[in-house]
């Protein structure tokens, strides 16, 4: 009996389209992201852009701002960056606390 393997690929960056199409959003929107510096992408152009790993994290977060809650780019840009902040505070506060 033949053994059969799952392959999975996975993608390491993702091309302005394919962000889009995860998103759900035009490429105007994820251009307005960029322009913000909500997102940083690899590459000289639109048309050479990647997305990795934290861009692609904060560009689905963007998009559930604006579309959920109504927030601008500009006030995404501001709740994100807030965020990291918290978050960055909190685990160095969870390094120092004793346990109980």
């Amino acid at each position: 009996m033949k053994k059969s393997t799952l392959r999975s690929e996975v993608m390491d960056a993702l091309s302005l389209q394919d962000l889009c199409r995860f998103c759900d959003a035009d490429e105007a929107w994820v251009i307005e992201l960029v322009e913000h510096g909500v997102i940083d992408p690899i590459g000289r152009s639109s048309r050479n852009w990647r997305f990795v790993g934290t861009s692609i994290v904060r560009a689905k977060k963007a998009r559930r701002l604006n579309r959920d809650l109504g927030v601008n780019t500009a006030g995404v840009a501001l709740v994100l960056d807030l965020l990291e902040q918290r978050d960055a505070a909190r685990r160095q506060l969870a390094r120092y606390q004793m346990p109980e």
